[in-house]
């Protein structure tokens, strides 16, 4: 039994009723991460538990978190190949195998800057576009209210749409630094949402602005030879991968000093050459290695992340899983960029 007589027993039992709320879940070594972190334990990997994100806690309750894993399971609008409905699952499960506690390449200990947890999936209506888009943007708003930066395991590349929508509620027009193949700047054909059309809506929408918006990585057929150009008079800093793949991660920090402020980081898997990413939406080819990949992505230490997303993977299409090994790691980039702009102690 407590004593819960006196200031002292009153503390004890407090401090009991605070550990039921909030428990400490990712321990490395003896140490307590801040908050909410990976579950360590021998064979969690395998474990036939549910599978979460980085072997995070699933919580909706979003106190005390500061970055909320969540999937967005929906293609219903493709105009490819159906599966990316798959990728959130598949990312988890490929997340099991890293080693996720300290990141190497930016020299931090990601859980002493950050608790995140699984926050689980959106539930969609496939096969009606509008209605998913408002129930995805809707968890998301919570997420947004919650104060904590959703990241988005998707599905397709509409899901986009839904994460800005939140976003820009949240924190106005917001800068967007987008790794893809393409620009998403196509025109809508007969009045209907068509894949590879987010960022034009974006824009019409208000919830992107342009001049502080950077897309890079495109390559491949155009449309029309004014397309890149369109974009430029958009307002956008637009950089072709042929011009990147000279520029390198310098134009990523040239990125992150445009965006200044606010901004929404989406990765389409596509952006990588489908050599190193096959299980993707769109194959196009000649792009970047996963290693040239994720050293941009890391460049864009400094960017004020207010949501992120990782879309475009199609399981089905990858038997050997190289493509949500990938995707599963450029979520934990993102993760480890958020990281990189919090204090230890905050």
């Amino acid at each position: 039994m407590w004593d819960t007589t006196g200031a002292e027993g009153a503390d004890r039992l407090g401090a009991r009723r605070r550990s039921r709320r909030a428990p400490i879940w990712g321990v490395e070594k003896g140490r307590e991460v801040k908050r909410y972190g990976p579950v360590e334990q021998p064979g969690a990997e395998s474990s036939p538990r549910p599978t979460t994100f980085l072997r995070l806690p699933r919580l909706c309750n979003l106190e005390a978190v500061d970055v909320a894993f969540v999937g967005l399971p929906f293609d219903s609008s493709l105009t490819g190949p159906a599966g990316a409905r798959f990728g959130p699952q598949g990312m988890r499960l490929a997340s099991l195998v890293l080693r996720p506690n300290y990141n190497p390449s930016q020299r931090i200990q990601v859980f002493d800057r950050v608790s995140a947890v699984d926050f689980g999936d959106s539930p969609v209506r496939p096969g009606f576009l509008e209605h998913s888009l408002e129930m995805m943007t809707g968890t998301l708003a919570n997420v947004h209210e919650g104060e904590a930066v959703p990241v988005v395991l998707g599905g397709d590349r509409d899901v986009t749409l839904a994460g800005l929508r939140a976003a820009a509620e949240r924190h106005g027009a917001l800068a967007l630094v987008s790794f893809d193949a393409h620009t998403g700047l196509w025109e809508q054909d007969g009045g209907t949402q068509a894949h590879g059309t987010h960022v034009r809506l974006a824009v019409g929408e208000g919830l992107v602005d342009p001049q502080r918006s950077t897309l890079v990585g495109m390559r491949g057929g155009l449309r029309h030879p004014r397309e890149y150009d369109e974009a430029r008079e958009m307002g956008f800093t637009v950089v072709p991968w042929d011009d990147l793949a000279q520029l390198g991660s310098g134009m990523l920090a040239a990125a992150v000093d445009i965006a200044a402020g606010k901004a929404y980081l989406s990765f389409d898997l596509d952006f990588v050459d489908p050599a190193y990413a096959p299980g993707v939406l769109t194959l196009e080819v000649g792009g970047p290695s996963s290693a040239q990949a994720l050293a941009l992505l890391r460049a864009c230490r400094g960017l004020e992340i207010a949501a992120a997303d990782v879309v475009g993977v199609v399981p089905d299409r990858d038997p050997a899983g190289l493509t949500t090994a990938l995707g599963a790691t450029v979520a934990y980039e993102i993760l480890t960029l958020i990281a990189c702009e919090r204090r230890p102690d905050a």
